[in-house]
């Protein structure tokens, strides 16, 4: 068994830490990509006669020119979120099995928008600024406790879902909007099933958790936010696609929301003048949500387990099917 790891070293190395290496060793036979070039020729020589190979986040797409080097190719394990880079044609055409990283990065964002819940909810941020300026007791009357209010969660993917099962250990109550997921699915989660305009006009904070498609492009825009609570909270931590910003900007200045905690935006980063900059009740992090710094050998460790299930026939967590892809930001 051959597995050939073919991201550029520098992303190896943050990812994969010696313990996950050790793992992979246990398994098969590695090659690795030592260069920090992810070309065509480069990609060609790591990933040759390889059963199983890795990528990640820099890879280039595996055209038929690279995989005519593995005619044995079974899997592609993508150590990052999306396969979009990374996936063609040639692929399904080989019936080559693919799997991602979701699971590992969407622990991450779950527990950052719990950051975010909690903050917001007590109004960490503008209590503050009231304390360092000399203040103390302003503010504290729009704390919001995580008791007995509603928690609205847009899209139930693998971030959305950890996002359920954290704010569960909370006395609230949880709808989630997801299309995909049958009320079935979302009531086994501990959470109702409803449409967006109901989650928007019942929730006290908002957390989103949807892809980046079609279907949900400024999905939160000047109408649906004039269905949102004036004191609700809005997070997101998917996608900056997601919300029309100038909508978000004119609803807030006009004195809606609690506050907006946004680690994405649309483009990232966003212009020096970005309106939004200027309001103190938008909370801008710098897409931070997903694993960073020594968090993303959270992904090596995903890696192996996905590997592991493969090798002993049994059902990998995040297998993506060319049918699935569509869904998929």
């Amino acid at each position: 068994m051959k597995i050939s790891l073919l991201m550029a070293k520098s992303v190896r190395e943050i990812t994969f830490s010696e313990k996950a290496i050790s793992v992979l060793s246990s398994l098969g036979e590695l090659t690795f990509n030592q260069t920090e070039s992810t070309d065509i020729e480069t990609v060609k020589k790591t990933i040759k006669n390889a059963d199983i190979a890795i990528t990640a986040g820099g890879n280039t797409n595996l055209v038929k020119e690279i995989l005519d080097e593995a005619p044995e190719l079974k899997l592609v394990v993508h150590a990052a979120g999306t396969i979009k880079p990374i996936v063609s044609d040639e692929i399904w055409k080989r019936n080559i099995r693919i799997t991602s990283s979701p699971k590992a990065l969407g622990m991450g964002v779950a527990e950052t928008a719990l950051g975010f819940t909690i903050s917001a909810s007590k109004n960490f941020y503008n209590l503050s600024k009231n304390t360092a300026s000399g203040g103390w007791y302003e503010g504290r009357e729009k704390i919001i406790d995580l008791f007995d209010i509603t928690i609205g969660v847009i899209g139930a993917g693998w971030a959305g879902k950890h996002y359920i099962s954290l704010i569960k250990n909370f006395d609230v109550d949880v709808i989630v909007y997801d299309p995909y997921l049958s009320q079935e699915k979302i009531q086994s989660l501990g959470a109702r099933k409803v449409e967006l305009d109901e989650l928007l006009k019942t929730s006290d904070i908002v957390s989103i958790h949807a892809p980046s498609i079609k279907e949900t492009y400024k999905m939160i825009n000047e109408h649906t936010l004039s269905l949102m609570k004036k004191d609700a909270v809005l997070i997101n931590t998917a996608r900056g696609s997601l919300i029309d910003e100038n909508a978000l900007y004119n609803h807030m200045k006009a004195g809606n929301l609690k506050y907006a905690c946004l680690d994405v935006t649309d483009p990232e980063p966003p212009a020096v003048n970005n309106p939004l900059r200027s309001l103190p009740n938008v909370i801008l992090t710098p897409h931070l949500a997903g694993l960073v710094n020594y968090g993303k050998r959270k992904i090596g460790i995903h890696v192996c387990e996905e590997i592991k299930k493969y090798l002993e026939d049994r059902p990998m967590d995040c297998e993506v099917t060319e049918k699935m892809l569509a869904t998929m930001a």
